[in-house]
């Protein structure tokens, strides 16, 4: 028992880290909060380094969107959160469009997407993107055959418009197991403070499995491609998920002061994997 007595002993932070390390045994939440410790320990250089790197993309005016894909409760939201509780709000935005209006449902379905692209020096973070039509819309019946079967022909297209002009676009499908989703949901419904992402959807998610597995499967093989690969983040680890795909979007750049706050930035490739036929996934 960790007693008033017992923390005015300890004079700094490492006699505290070093004390809840030799009682871990003894206390499941001395082992939870050193967890917890190491990966802010890991985080923070991280975070540091996506502020030198968003600098540079305003200083050469990058254009710079994001897209986080998954099934629900996969940990996009927690992740893009870490990605810019330190940026400047200025030069970045996250975009996360609720259904569309019946003005949008007769337009270009990319109209509304193209709205939110990034400016010149500008990071769009997308917590889901124009991806819905490719999974979760034919899976809840959102759109009919002709509409999906457009949209997987134009996509390839739409996005080597945008390459070509300039705009990087990196593609994350986090990959959470059938289990581990359960585990989420009831996680959600028992806390008062996150009922509200419980939705009608994420009620359906574990009896449309399969379903959303084959339309996944045929977004990955139809619309993976050189210049817009897919990256498939394992994330039953939420932890671990973020700080990967971290350092996954610092590794592709060349930017000013790269390395500077933290050497390590090659993403963990049992964790971070760009997609190929036989990568092995946890949503299988």
């Amino acid at each position: 028992m960790l007693t008033e007595d017992i923390l005015n002993s300890l004079k700094k932070n490492t006699d505290l880290i070093s004390y809840l390390d030799s009682h871990k045994d003894d206390n499941s939440k001395y082992e939870s909060a050193l967890e917890k410790h190491e990966y802010e320990q890991e985080l923070l250089p991280l975070q540091a380094e996506l502020v030198d790197f968003q600098r540079w993309v305003q200083k050469e005016n990058k254009k710079i969107a994001i897209i986080f894909e998954g099934r629900d409760a996969s940990g996009k939201g927690g992740t893009i959160k870490r990605f810019t509780e330190h940026l400047n709000p200025r030069a970045m935005r996250i975009v996360a469009l609720n259904k569309p209006t019946e003005v949008e449902k007769n337009q270009w379905y990319f109209n509304r997407y193209i709205k939110e692209l990034p400016n010149a020096g500008e990071i769009v973070f997308f917590d889901r993107s124009w991806y819905n039509r490719a999974v979760v819309e034919p899976v809840m019946g959102f759109c009919n055959k002709t509409q999906y079967n457009r949209f997987m022909i134009q996509v390839p297209e739409f996005e080597n418009m945008l390459y070509e002009s300039g705009t990087t676009i990196i593609k994350f499908w986090f990959s959470v197991s059938k289990e581990q989703q359960q585990h989420r949901f009831e996680k959600r419904l028992n806390n008062s403070l996150k009922k509200w992402k419980f939705s009608p959807v994420d009620e359906k998610g574990q009896q449309l499995w399969d379903e959303f597995t084959i339309y996944k499967n045929q977004m990955f093989s139809r619309t993976h491609n050189s210049f817009c690969p897919w990256v498939v983040i394992k994330s039953n680890n939420k932890k671990r998920a973020r700080l990967e795909s971290i350092k996954y979007v610092l590794s592709l750049f060349d930017y000013e002061n790269k390395g500077n706050s933290c050497e390590a930035l090659l993403p963990d490739p049992n964790i971070v994997q760009r997609y190929f036929r036989n990568t092995v996934q946890l949503d299988q």
